[in-house]
């Protein structure tokens, strides 16, 4: 499923035209974003959590010449799905 799906399939189950649809779709995908870039943990209850995680400064190997390199410190975003969802998975 793509962004389009999901679009899609919000449209139908609400009966809402498909740019109402794409509006909210996108409104909750900035949301997180925002949240994650804010450094707030996002848990929606049933599906799961995203959540950001650091990474810290590290030294690496260049895969061509196998010259030590330094990776730079970053954030990252991280899943964890609900037990719901898990449950939802394996039935």
């Amino acid at each position: 499923m793509n962004t389009a799906d999901l679009i899609d399939k919000v449209a139908a189950a609400n009966a809402l035209f498909k740019p109402d649809a794409k509006a909210i779709v996108d409104s909750v995908f900035a949301s997180i974003a925002a949240a994650a870039a804010a450094g707030e943990e996002v848990s929606l209850n049933g599906f799961g959590k995203f959540k950001v995680k650091d990474s810290p400064a590290r030294e690496g190997r260049n895969p061509s010449t196998g010259e030590t390199i330094q990776i730079a410190a970053s954030k990252k975003i991280g899943f964890t799905a609900a037990k719901a969802l898990k449950d939802s998975l394996n039935a």
